[in-house]
């Protein structure tokens, strides 16, 4: 899809996520002209990056255009004070595009007055253009105005639609999250390498290529997770021995619903 059907798009916050998804806008065809970004305070890089793009830069929500798309990448706990100022920028084509955690498509309604809403979550290797995303959109969202939606996000990774928002709870628990998930178990295979002998640098660089090793082949390869985990183990062999003890009745599987669990409980908490 052109992104210019998308256009005027409004971006309200340039800081990681919202950057990345303007630079991937911007990489992927869509005109500066046809993106305004709204920030009172962006970085220094971001303020060298509009210049030299020429991306129109307001400290306020302007006066002067209604977006087809606006995207809010604020803060959650700014949600309340900087959204409903942005009233001036809804009109009758607008879908309004949230990615704060924990906002419920009717907070997002409330702050706007109704109209198109979808409620996203993304998670943060969105910033190298490795994301995914869950997004969930309200009654009001048109299927040329998700398309939008999707063609917009889609410049950081896949992404994909869920009909009950109550899911968005369990997306955060899993990929919105989980990145965090990963990094940790890289600290934990450092650690173990560390204990069994291993210079610590040496064990940090062997736990960071295998879990990104891994990753990139999970990216590349249609085989099933399953398959590709039998792939590496041999009967009686080394792996086999590591995974008897991962797969054990309390190993890993058990550990990863509770961490999963008490993601989604915190999600929908927030979100009350």
């Amino acid at each position: 899809m052109d992104l210019s059907a998308a256009a005027p798009v409004v971006l309200v916050g340039a800081g990681n996520m919202g950057g990345a998804l303007l630079k991937g806008w911007l990489d992927a065809g869509l005109s500066p002209r046809d993106v305004v970004v709204v920030d009172p305070k962006p970085s220094e890089a971001m303020v060298r990056l509009l210049a030299e793009r020429g991306v129109r830069h307001e400290a306020e929500p302007p006066s002067d255009l209604v977006a087809r798309v606006l995207m809010l990448a604020v803060k959650p706990q700014m949600m309340a004070d900087v959204v409903p100022s942005l009233k001036g920028l809804v009109g009758r084509e607008t879908v309004a595009v949230s990615i704060a955690a924990g906002t419920p498509l009717s907070a997002i309604e409330g702050y706007l007055g109704g109209g198109a809403v979808v409620r996203v979550m993304p998670n943060t290797p969105a910033m190298v253009g490795r994301g995914i995303s869950a997004a969930v959109a309200n009654a009001d969202v048109s299927a040329e105005q998700r398309d939008w939606v999707s063609a917009l996000l889609s410049v950081c990774g896949p992404v994909e639609w869920v009909d009950d928002e109550a899911l968005i709870d369990a997306v955060t628990g899993v990929s919105g999250s989980g990145p965090a998930y990963v990094y940790y178990l890289v600290e934990c295979m450092a650690e173990a390498g560390r204990k069994s002998g291993l210079p610590d640098d040496l064990a940090m660089r062997l736990a960071r290529a295998t879990v990104s090793g891994a990753g990139e082949m999970l990216h590349r390869s249609e085989e099933e997770a399953a398959t590709l985990r039998a792939n590496v183990t041999s009967p009686n062999g080394t792996t086999a021995a590591a995974l008897s003890v991962l797969m054990d009745e309390d190993g890993l599987q058990p550990l990863v619903e509770r961490t999963v669990e008490a993601a989604r409980k915190r999600a929908h908490e927030l979100g009350q």
